[in-house]
């Protein structure tokens, strides 16, 4: 099953793309500062929520991997 049809695996896509993004930005930030527009802009603004929200994106990593590591 695709993650498009199983919820569970969507969140941890996003999730994923948050903290990469994120961690991309905070080494080289050149390279998403210059696409914040377009379909590239979509890397920004992940970079820009895990920078901002990261208590938030931490909780959320830690219950997702609590989750597949325990519950499946």
């Amino acid at each position: 099953m695709s993650a498009i049809f199983n919820f569970q695996s969507l969140l941890t896509v996003v999730l994923l793309l948050i903290c990469t993004c994120a961690y991309i930005r905070s080494i080289y930030p050149a390279l998403l500062d210059k696409n914040k527009h377009g379909l590239l802009g979509i890397f920004w603004k992940a970079a820009r929520i895990g920078e901002r929200k990261s208590p938030y994106v931490a909780v959320c990593c830690l219950a997702m991997a609590a989750s597949i590591l325990f519950w499946q």
